[in-house]
């Protein structure tokens, strides 16, 4: 895929997160993000044992806080794990366990991550990862007319990194993306570019989208 020119695509992410942070703040999107919590617990619910550790993010910057529904989700049995996203050096994450309460850090980007260094914390590698998007688009390039989604990040490509990275060792972990309809992006805002990592699936408040 074509690479947009840096300069547009700056300017796209800031309309993105400031439609966004406005949006976060209407009373009314309280009804749209019912929707879409409804529907993570419909997957939830579909994925029976197929999914035991599930990685979440901490939420900023108007982001769906998905925090309340997925701690609900793993309470229901002890083999269930959460975990949180930690940033490496090298630009890419590891993930480790996280239950409420425990003791968090804030790393260089001001986003909360779990304490690598608290006892009952350990690296994992999660079956599934929800992903905040900032924009989000979907491509149909083959004879079958298979859809796939792509995320438009916040632009350091840590996500995009470690997915590769996982999808080596273990192809089949769900990378679901999470974000809203008016954050869709079509081919004239934004293109995925070669080193963008495709998602198994995108939520938002109107459907669950594979």
């Amino acid at each position: 895929m074509q690479a947009m020119h840096s300069e547009p695509l700056k300017i796209l992410r800031q309309n993105l997160l400031a439609k966004r942070i406005i949006f976060a703040a209407d009373p009314d999107a309280s009804i749209l993000k019912d929707r879409l919590l409804i529907l993570l617990n419909q997957f939830l619910s579909q994925s029976g044992k197929e999914i035991q550790t599930i990685a979440l993010y901490w939420p900023i910057r108007g982001e769906i806080d998905l925090r309340a529904t997925l701690i609900s989700w793993s309470k229901c049995s002890p083999a269930r794990q959460l975990a949180l996203p930690v940033v490496r050096e090298d630009k890419h994450l590891d993930f480790y366990t996280w239950k409420e309460g425990d003791p968090l850090s804030v790393n260089i980007h001001g986003i909360s991550e779990p304490d690598i260094n608290y006892a009952s914390t350990s690296r994992i590698i999660p079956d599934c990862i929800f992903i905040p998007c900032v924009g989000w688009s979907s491509t149909c390039e083959d004879e079958l007319k298979h859809v796939s989604y792509w995320r438009l990040g916040y632009g350091g490509g840590y996500f995009d990194r470690t997915l590769r990275q996982l999808r080596n060792s273990n192809p089949s972990v769900l990378c679901i993306g999470v974000g809203f309809d008016f954050q869709k992006l079509d081919i004239t805002q934004w293109r995925s570019q070669e080193h963008d990592e495709s998602l198994y699936a995108m939520l938002t408040e109107s459907g669950f989208y594979s």
